[in-house]
């Protein structure tokens, strides 16, 4: 993708953009202790939380595609962002006061309570995985486009794999290290900092084609129909608003990265209000995100359309645009504001993933040898292996990768919170014993019926589960726990 952000510019701005970062990360640092990574110290902020999450919810993928996809389906994801709204209230009632009557570090440990190690270990094994393949994704798409903005010559025959392990190297060691002491303390403030320059990243594109006068009103609500009424359609507005609420509560609710965060909150109102907040927030957000959909639509239509542009994806609109025909500050601006958008959510991956192997498995808060230094080195140990299977998932990416390889990777990790949902509300809505080494099977069932429902409808109905296979995946895991429970059950009384 020719750019004309000249590759001087592009690595100033990533020079300066990366130092800011690490100063606000060396402040937050300060007198950081082993607890302060994983929790926090249980005195952040509640705004500045609410703020930084916005960050970790937005990753580069979505600053990128949410945009584009304007092109294709309109303003048809809005309904979906409406029910993250209600979803994020659900969260704030229902999950967090447990979470805080626990005094919970990872929310995992509570399945170990409620139905014995192997569902504590199910659980975090099945966040592991999606964190690891969705976060592997999103960064290898945000990768491929600063790849794009380097010089050709470098990029040219095989030193192009070469030079694309060298970046990935780059961005993995820059993300460990302004986490690797301070954790959770870090990012709520290095989040904040970011959503900032993503959100004026998204505000000065919109004002740079709003100046050119190609933008008409009738011409920008072309693009802004909010809902599709086809009942078989993956975008019918009744199946996004409905999963969009499941989506906020396992992708949130249930997800150590997002709930980390909300448990560095000083006590359950500050976290409930940061919900409050956030929920809002990310209705507006998602918003402006659609908005500069529709005036990126219109301005490529000025410029003869996809085709006249060499424009194959909807995901190449807003790097396009804003790299090629907004001037080079505007090219800048985007690079600043995709770092913006990617760096939270990876660094509440990375980080997450470590607290979860540490006290899921290594028993930070149970074992006395994992307390103090001995159990920091550990821990940094573990957060630079996980940057490194980060490096190697990313790596096979850019060999193997087409659309096929990455839509498939994005269903498989949006398949494993259905089994999390399924679980956690089976140990909230009842009180039966299940039988602990049947979860484990239980989780890999339900997803696998699921992706056979879904094949099944698309072929002999026409019909598209969409968002909405969350639910089902949900519901099938309701329907193996409480199928274990009744085989407890009997095996109890016949006991």
């Amino acid at each position: 993708m020719p750019s004309s952000v000249s590759f001087p510019w592009f690595a100033g701005a990533f020079a300066v953009y990366t130092v800011l970062l690490f100063l606000v990360s060396f402040l937050t640092q300060r007198h950081a202790a082993q607890s302060g990574f994983f929790t926090g110290g249980r005195r952040a902020p509640w705004p500045v939380v609410a703020c930084g999450m916005v960050g970790a919810s937005i990753s580069g993928v979505t600053f990128i595609s949410v945009p584009g996809n304007v092109w294709a389906q309109q303003f048809f994801y809005m309904p979906l962002v409406l029910g993250f709204a209600v979803g994020y209230v659900i969260v704030a009632r229902v999950l967090l006061p447990l979470y805080y009557r626990k005094g919970l570090t990872s929310i995992y440990t509570w399945l170990g309570e409620r139905f014995g190690p192997l569902s504590h270990r199910t659980g975090s094994v099945v966040f592991m995985i999606s964190r690891l393949l969705g976060a592997a994704v999103r960064i290898f798409v945000v990768l491929v486009v600063l790849y794009a903005f380097l010089p050709q010559e470098w990029t040219a025959g095989g030193q192009g794999r070469l030079l694309f392990a060298l970046l990935t190297l780059l961005f993995l060691a820059l993300l460990y290290l302004y986490t690797f002491r301070g954790g959770v303390k870090t990012l709520i403030w290095t989040d904040l900092f970011q959503t900032a320059f993503m959100l004026l990243a998204v505000g000065l594109t919109l004002w740079k084609i709003l100046q050119s006068d190609t933008v008409s009103w009738q011409d920008f609500s072309r693009h802004a129909a909010w809902f599709d009424w086809d009942w078989r359609a993956g975008t019918h507005a009744v199946k996004q608003f409905v999963a969009g609420i499941f989506i906020t509560v396992a992708m949130t609710g249930l997800d150590q990265s997002m709930m980390q965060k909300n448990l560095a909150c000083k006590d359950l109102r500050a976290a409930q209000n940061n919900m409050y907040t956030t929920s809002a927030i990310i209705v507006a957000v998602n918003l402006c995100f659609l908005a500069l959909g529709a005036v990126l639509c219109v301005y490529a239509e000025s410029l003869g359309g996809f085709g006249a542009m060499g424009i194959t994806r909807t995901d190449e609109l807003f790097p396009a645009i804003a790299s090629r025909y907004l001037g080079p500050g505007i090219g800048v601006v985007f690079l600043i504001g995709l770092l913006s958008a990617s760096y939270p959510s990876a660094g509440a991956a990375l980080t997450s993933l470590t607290t979860s192997v540490c006290i899921d498995f290594l028993g930070f808060e149970t074992r006395a040898d994992r307390k103090g230094a001995a159990g920091t080195r550990l821990r940094k140990w573990v957060q630079a292996a996980l940057a490194l299977l980060f490096f190697g998932l990313i790596l096979t990416l850019f060999l193997l990768s087409d659309d096929a390889v990455i839509n498939l990777i994005y269903r498989l990790a949006s398949y494993t919170y259905g089994p999390l949902l399924g679980i956690f509300f089976f140990g909230l809505l009842s009180r039966r014993a299940v039988c602990d080494g049947a979860t484990p099977w239980i989780a890999a069932a339900a997803p696998l019926l699921c992706l056979a429902f879904n094949l099944a409808g698309k072929r002999w109905l026409g019909f598209d589960l969409g968002f909405s296979l969350l639910i089902v995946n949900g519901a099938l895991t309701f329907l193996g726990m409480w199928i274990s429970s009744l085989v407890r059950a009997r095996k109890t009384t016949n006991g």
